[in-house]
């Protein structure tokens, strides 16, 4: 643990004394209900950061202070209420008994939300400029209801105080209100809250004053702020280093969280929370920069996801706290694990942003491959204990994620596991995306799997294809089959499947086709795998028209991907066209033709290409299931009420005088990673 001393060293904020460097920042977990209370579910999320050893927690991204900044969209927390108190005692003692400190980031969002849920409210802000994610209209705000919502602020924070919790943190940021007030971009305003830069600053020194007023000098009151907005009349690195010193200059910030870029657009919002296409730490000049001027501790969380970085960013003193946020998603001992010396076993973030996309769709939040996190409260279990009942063997056919985990949940619990791969490497549908530009750390899902199957000692067999007999010959006394499943292509016999006419996003991401010099990609899914095909054809020179028959291409993508796939895409002239099904193509001399037809106008076009990709999701793989099913004791069945409720399978309550048998993933029906892995978690935690 000596390599990593700079994230074990205990640091202040005011009074408050955090054990670690390690920092949890604020997002939307989308798991408050009953009006925004912080549910038995989300006090499980954070106690198991606690517990895992993170040092600080801030709850609650965007968490509404005032009735009329609706929460009903992400299930915000609401600090509104004199209800919240209740909930924020359970919340801070169920992290405090851990050694953990919880905070939440409050606000009012303005313009930054929907009017057309909880309340239906006039949204408002500085001018009433409208902001373009949300599409949402509002008002120019009043004179009343500005000094109505500095109350708020006041008291939401001393609910907060009230609740047990460590601290606040002011949501500067994002575009919401107080940085509304800030940026000459939306604040067109010519009396006292608008013009001079005092002006512009009023409305938040305000804010700090009455909630220092409220809460006293101990307290730990914070900011997050953007470090540049990245927009051309937007506030700049220089800007936000003058507000922030500013602000600093007052005493009564105890903290600065530092964030690069803006996000009221769909392009800037993809830069806030990275995927995997950015590089390591974007945005950390932008922090260290803040920290220049201001005097109390920077924190700063940008696409940070291992304890190497997070140890070089701190040693070299660019900031004072390193949040890690999506990697406590994909890992919550991920602290305890480096402490453990076991920083091989942390279940590193991919940054596939599964969770954040989510969230940005509504979502409750999830990781793409933790299903335990967030379901801590159903009995999910990150740590998987021994059996203390019967050993079975268990085989597992398919190396996919759904089968490597349930292989690695079975060894856990203590079963003799026997893993059947018929390919040469472990991963399954993994390995394709990984092949394509922008998605080559989603490998990262499956060199943890292999370094877990490794460690826990299981049998595992490549290059084989396991059939019937070959089972059956084994005995075992629980056989999963995650065998996946093809490329749809044969859907519509018109396309040409049968006589080579058409090709499928795999037969091009794998290699065993050549890509085209003029390809078009019909994409039904809309998903990752359409975008990814047509941006790995462009990178290799061809010409691409990606057409779909829904409203846009991706559309099924969440709000921080689909903007890094769009710039490649636009940036490679990709043509991207909606609304046109894919009723056939032929063969003209050397070339091809595919008909189009317009969804709503039933107008055909024609193009004529040298090659046609098609991206019609999968068809399980069931031949195998289906040879097994009879003799199995189940039937092949899944209890659906207690896999639902996360408990133990009844069939495993009666003697085992036969084969148990479940499919799982892709060779039930096309569903994503994150599903197939969910359900090997809780079928067999219980084996």
């Amino acid at each position: 643990m000596s390599q990593y001393d700079a994230l074990f060293q205990p640091l202040k904020i005011n009074q408050l004394t955090i054990r670690n460097r390690i920092v949890s920042t604020a997002h939307a977990e989308v798991y408050a209900t009953d009006g925004g209370m912080t549910t038995e579910r989300y006090i499980g999320y954070y106690e198991e950061k606690a517990k895992g050893g993170c040092g600080l927690c801030i709850c609650g991204g965007s968490s509404p202070v005032s009735i009329d900044s609706p929460q009903s969209w992400w299930s915000s927390v609401n600090v509104s209420t004199d209800r919240i108190i209740p909930h924020f005692q359970k919340l801070s003692e169920a992290v405090h008994r851990h050694g953990g400190r919880i905070m939440i980031q409050i606000t009012h969002m303005g313009r930054r939300s929907r009017w057309d849920g909880e309340h239906w409210p006039n949204l408002m802000s500085p001018s009433g400029i409208r902001e373009p994610v949300h599409r949402a209209t509002c008002k120019t705000i009043e004179e009343e209801e500005i000094q109505r919502i500095i109350s708020d602020f006041a008291r939401a924070a001393g609910r907060v105080k009230a609740g047990g919790l460590d601290g606040i943190e002011l949501s500067a940021v994002h575009q919401h209100l107080i940085d509304q007030f800030w940026s000459p971009r939306v604040n067109k305003r010519t009396d006292d809250w608008g013009g001079s830069f005092e002006n512009r600053m009023r409305f938040g020194l305000e804010v700090i004053k009455a909630v220092r007023a409220e809460v006293g000098p101990d307290f730990v009151v914070g900011m997050r702020i953007c470090g540049d907005e990245f927009h051309p009349d937007g506030l700049t690195h220089d800007d936000m280093k003058q507000i922030a010193a500013y602000y600093d200059s007052t005493g009564m910030v105890d903290y600065f969280g530092v964030v690069g870029s803006g996000c009221d657009t769909h392009n800037t919002l993809a830069n806030v929370i990275p995927n995997m296409s950015y590089p390591p730490e974007p945005f950390l000049h932008l922090a260290a920069g803040i920290k220049e001027v201001v005097s109390v501790p920077v924190i700063h969380a940008q696409n940070i996801k291992d304890p190497n970085q997070a140890q070089r960013i701190l040693e070299a003193g660019y900031v004072d706290f390193v949040g890690m946020t999506r990697a406590h998603i994909a890992d919550p001992h991920f602290i305890a694990k480096i402490k453990m010396d076991q920083v091989d076993q942390i279940r590193q973030c991919v940054g596939a942003n599964y969770c954040i996309d989510r969230q940005y769709m509504g979502l409750d939040v999830l990781c793409i491959q933790n299903a335990a996190t967030s379901r801590e409260y159903l009995g999910l279990p990150h740590i998987i204990e021994k059996t203390t009942g019967t050993r079975r063997k268990v085989v597992v056919v398919g190396g996919g994620p759904g089968g490597m985990e349930a292989a690695r949940v079975a060894a856990e619990r203590g079963h003799e596991v026997i893993l059947f791969e018929q390919s040469a490497a472990l991963g399954g549908q993994i390995n394709i995306a990984a092949k394509a530009p922008q998605r080559e750390q989603i490998a990262g899902i499956t060199r943890w799997f292999v370094l877990e199957l490794n460690r826990l000692g299981i049998d595992l067999r490549l290059n084989t294809a396991a059939n019937a007999d070959m089972i059956r010959e084994l005995q075992p006394d629980v056989c999963i089959l995650a065998t996946g499943g093809r490329p749809f292509v044969e859907q519509n016999p018109e396309w040409g499947a049968a006589d080579g006419l058409v090709v499928s996003s795999w037969d091009i991401l794998n290699g065993n086709v050549a890509p085209g010099k003029n390809v078009l990609v019909y994409d039904t899914i809309c998903e990752f795998s359409g975008l990814s095909v047509a941006d790995y054809l462009a990178a290799k020179g061809a010409l691409v028209e990606i057409v779909t028959d829904d409203i846009k291409p991706g559309i099924g993508i969440g709000g921080t991907t689909f903007p890094t796939y769009y710039r490649s895409l636009y940036e490679k002239e990709v043509v991207m066209t909606p609304d046109l099904m894919l009723e056939k193509v032929y063969r003209e001399d050397q070339q091809l033709v595919a008909v189009l037809e317009n969804e709503y106008t039933g107008v055909r076009e024609e193009r004529v290409v040298d090659q046609v990709v098609i991206e019609n999701g999968i068809r399980p793989d069931e031949a195998l299931y289906y040879e097994l099913k009879a003799e199995s004791l189940n039937q092949g069945q899944i209890d659906n009420e207690t896999l639902f409720a996360a408990q133990p399978q009844p069939i495993l309550n009666q003697p085992a005088n036969g084969m148990i048998l479940w499919r799982l993933g892709d060779c039930v029906s096309q569903r994503n990673t994150h599903a197939a892995i969910y359900d090997a978690l809780r079928l067999c935690k219980d084996l």
